[in-house]
């Protein structure tokens, strides 16, 4: 069954250039683009969007970071799409993350990890939400 999900490509990724790299291996994996958008976040709508981590040791470091620069929001589909984007992405720690992953080849640390992933259909939907209106997205990804 097709699913959506959202990814983001972090600001670490956007300040070493590596996005269109980033890109392209979703595309090789298959993913449809279904929406994409370049946003500037600021602490207001960072804070709001992780607003699940409020309170733990990380959370005002990952909204400091998450507005360091743009990042590419992206509403990605594909069979089984939010598992399918985890494996694809690697675990949260590059040095654990699996050889071939988006987190082994770009990421730098746990915190400054290239990219966000929805991790379940549920918050996928809520995640999309968040950055895209439903007419926003298209129906079948760019690529036909």
């Amino acid at each position: 069954m097709q699913e959506r999900t959202l990814a983001i490509i972090k600001p670490d990724c956007m300040q070493k250039n590596c996005e269109g790299k980033v890109l392209n291996h979703l595309l090789e994996k298959g993913f449809k683009i279904v929406g994409m958008k370049m946003v500037r976040l600021n602490k207001q709508t960072a804070g709001e969007f992780y607003a699940v981590h409020k309170g733990r040791p990380f959370y005002e470091e990952l909204v400091e970071f998450m507005t360091e620069s743009p990042v590419i929001v992206l509403a990605l589909q594909k069979e089984n799409a939010v598992a399918s984007l985890r494996e694809v992405i690697g675990a949260t720690d590059p040095a654990e993350a699996a050889e071939g992953t988006i987190r082994k080849l770009y990421a730098e640390s746990k915190g400054r990890n290239t990219i966000h992933a929805s991790d379940s259909p549920e918050n996928a939907q809520i995640e999309l939400g968040f950055f895209f209106s439903n007419k926003e997205l298209i129906e079948n990804g760019l690529l036909q």
